[in-house]
């Protein structure tokens, strides 16, 4: 699903609140990393992913790597904050998905 403006608006208004719950440190961004954040996509469909200062990674190469791998949308990406959407597969996780299909 492409997201048009209006979705991605309505996407950041959502994310607003949230805390990143990954942070990516020295050691980078690794496979086992990119599971843990596709099974986080699959039960919130909406999460944030910081990057710390002691990383060598780029937000940008991040998001990338994440969208190819996860087949998953970086809605916003803040400074070294990225903002990730993926629909859940269980139809009992689409709660924000529902929304946005309606916007």
């Amino acid at each position: 699903m492409k997201l048009r403006g209006k979705q991605k608006s309505f996407l950041k208004s959502q994310a607003h609140h949230l805390q990143p719950i990954f942070q990516i440190g020295k050691g980078g961004l690794n496979d086992q990393l990119i599971v843990q954040i596709g099974e986080a996509l699959e039960k919130r469909e909406l999460i944030k992913v910081s990057l710390l200062q002691n990383t060598d990674e780029e937000a940008s190469e991040v998001a990338s790597i994440l969208e190819e791998k996860l087949d998953c949308q970086v809605v916003q990406i803040i400074g070294r904050v990225l903002v990730i959407f993926k629909i859940s597969n269980q139809e009992k996780n689409q709660k924000i998905s529902a929304a946005v299909k309606k916007v």
